[in-house]
Order: C-alpha cells, then structure tokens, then sequence
C-alpha cells in the first residue's frame, strides 16, 4: 500500500463485512510542512464530511438510508484517506444494527481512531428538513466577475502564486478596517494521488487594515487550477496566504468541494474558534 493508502492502487477488494481496518490516516503534516507556516495557527478549524451513500441493516434485513455528516477538528494529527472511507462505509451495508444511534455512535468511534481525535456524527434522514442539510447559498460577494471588465489574459500557473493578492489595479479596492465576506465558485485543484481535478466553492470573511481587491483575489484563486493538494491543503494554503498578506485581525477561509464518490470534504479555518461558521452544504453537493 502506498503512503496514499488505497486511493493510489488500481484495483480495489470492496468489503462486504464490518472492516474498521480499511480507514487509512494521512498526517497532516505533510501538507503542512510543504506550506511552511505556524502548525498551530491552521490547526484551528473543522474539516466538515458529508456522506450521501450510507446503508446498513436493521434486525429485520432491512436496508436503511441515510446522509451522514462528520466533524473532524483540524487540530487532529490526521486526515482520513476519502476513498478508504468510502471504502469503510460500504463494508457497513450488510451489518445489522440495533438503531440509528448505534451506527451513528459506532462510525464516531471509528473515525476519532483513525485521526486520533474527537470525530462528532451527525446522521439525518432523507426527509429530515431540520437536518442542516438543506442547500444553502454562500454569504456575501461573488467575485468571479471581477475581471470581466479586464482585457487581461490570465495565465495558467502550475502552483498557487500569492504575489498575485499584491496585483490589484487602482480604483477596484474595497474599504480596509470593515469586515468583507465574498466567494468564488471557480475554486480548481487536483488530487495529488489521482490528478484528478477537485472543484470547490470557496469563501471568505476577513476584516485587515490593508485594502482588498476583488480582481486580485480572483486571480490568486485561478493560481491553484493546476495545483496539486488535498482539499484540507488548499484551504489551508489560502488561509496562510491570506494571513501572512492582508495581517488580519479576523479571518475565515472554508471552501465547499463537490462530491467524488458519495462523499464531498468541506474544511474550515479560523482566526479564532469563535469565528467558526456552522456547517452546510451548497447547490454543486
């Protein structure tokens, strides 16, 4: 098995028996190091999971359905593998089960091993309409029109270039000192096991004494279209990015990624936990 686990092998056993064993951590680190910016300050944050494909027995040998979100802290020294979690929560469907409490309580368990910390499940029904996962829209500014008054060619980069914040034109600056919320939904990466591309929705709120330009956010944005990272790493890219430029006294980065086999990753960076938004789902999941 590759230091990815199971999402870097070409074949893949399916489990049709409870395998706990198949979830496979990936430290954090190793996207950390490659950002190269105090741990500490990325570690404040949540990775929000949704699953769409769980299924598990009841006593009667009755399949059950649900949608189920985890909170995973980013303080945990690990991230779970996506595929040997998909993988996990497959080799649940032929399990019989008591209640709803007890997969519920069972996957919390499971997964706080495997980052070794707390992981908080939430399952919901498909009619549950106080579930928090109705769609919801994201808070303040699309940017992603920003240059559409610009007869500018923006050019493909093979890493995210954060020299491109500093790149605004005079007049298209927004207020310092106010608190800024906007979003983009042109949010590309890839895999770095894979390659395969990562789309996402990403958002912003930030209050910095340095005056923010829409159309050099866009274009900071558009420099991780070739990047290759894992979801938690971008976002944490950006949050550093952002910090170490604009100084911050109040900043949150999260970003909403699509769905890749039934399972979409939704990480969350704040300045302080008080900052933390609550967890939701967008029209792309």
């Amino acid at each position: 098995m590759s230091i990815h686990g199971i999402l870097g092998e070409q074949t893949t056993d399916y489990p049709t028996e409870y395998s706990p064993q198949t979830l496979y951590p990936i430290a954090r680190n190793l996207g950390r190091d490659v950002i190269g910016w105090q741990d500490d300050k990325l570690a404040v944050g949540v990775d929000w999971w949704h699953a769409f494909e769980l299924s598990w027995l009841n006593a009667q040998g009755v399949s059950q359905v649900a949608i189920a979100r985890f909170a995973v802290p980013a303080s945990s020294p690990f991230i779970v593998e996506s595929k040997s979690l998909k993988l996990y929560l497959n080799s649940i469907n032929f399990t019989e089960f008591a209640s709803w409490d007890e997969v519920q309580a069972l996957i919390a368990k499971d997964l706080s091993s495997c980052v070794q910390a707390e992981v908080t499940a939430q399952l919901c029904g498909l009619d549950d309409k106080h579930s928090g996962l109705l769609i919801a829209q994201p808070e303040g500014v699309c940017i992603d029109d920003a240059l559409a008054n610009s007869s500018e060619k923006v050019a493909l980069t093979e890493h995210p270039d954060a020299s491109l914040l500093a790149s605004g034109s005079v007049g298209s600056e927004k207020e310092a000192g106010k608190m800024l919320s906007f979003y983009s939904n042109s949010l590309r990466s890839n895999c770095p096991v894979t390659n395969q591309p990562d789309w996402g929705t990403l958002a912003v709120s930030i209050i910095s004494n340095k005056a923010f330009d829409e159309a050099s956010m866009l274009r900071y944005i558009l420099s991780f279209r070739q990047h290759n990272g894992f979801h938690e790493q971008c976002v944490e890219q950006i949050f550093a990015d952002l910090s170490q430029y604009y100084q911050p006294s109040e900043l949150m980065v999260r970003a909403w990624y699509t769905r890749r086999g039934g399972i979409d990753i939704n990480p969350c960076r704040v300045s302080d936990i008080k900052l933390l938004p609550q967890p939701s789902r967008l029209i792309r999941q």
